[in-house]
């Protein structure tokens, strides 16, 4: 089963983490993350991002980082050097989510699986309609079926 490392700025990592956890307590060994603090010299985080990857110790990892181009994406990217790692940006919970359930399939269709999650968490909601209704008004009698 493919691990996951989440590189992000601080605290976003550890948060979307235990978010994960909260939603699939048993995934904790399969899930690390490492927060990139403001203060810290990209070396010295890559150094805690190297550890983190070994301690996953498994076939495949997905890398998932906040922000194309800043630090942890960087950092993320020289871990990104071999068959056995991908990494997606833009990490976001329905993203984490979406990779977390599909851990089981290659590491490609898991990459792809990742960006579709965290592409398809992004919706505008409207402020007055509720989510997937128009602005008909209810009618009792009337039963709304959703798929």
């Amino acid at each position: 089963m493919n691990g996951i490392l989440i590189i992000a700025h601080a605290p976003l990592a550890s948060a979307l983490r235990e978010c994960a956890l909260h939603v699939f307590p048993d995934c904790a060994a399969g899930v690390q993350a490492i927060d990139v603090l403001a203060d810290e010299a990209p070396e010295a985080t890559l150094s805690r991002a190297e550890q983190a990857l070994q301690q996953l110790g498994t076939d495949g990892v997905l890398l998932l980082s906040d922000v194309f181009g800043a630090t942890p994406c960087n950092v993320a990217q020289k871990l990104n050097d071999t068959p056995s790692t991908r990494l997606v940006t833009g990490a976001n919970l329905p993203m984490l989510l979406r990779s977390v359930c599909y851990r089981h399939e290659g590491l490609e269709a898991l990459a792809t699986r990742a960006q579709a999650g965290g592409a398809q968490g992004i919706m505008p909601v409207g402020n007055t309609a509720p989510q997937n209704q128009t602005g008909k008004r209810h009618v009792p009698s009337h039963h709304d079926h959703q798929q």
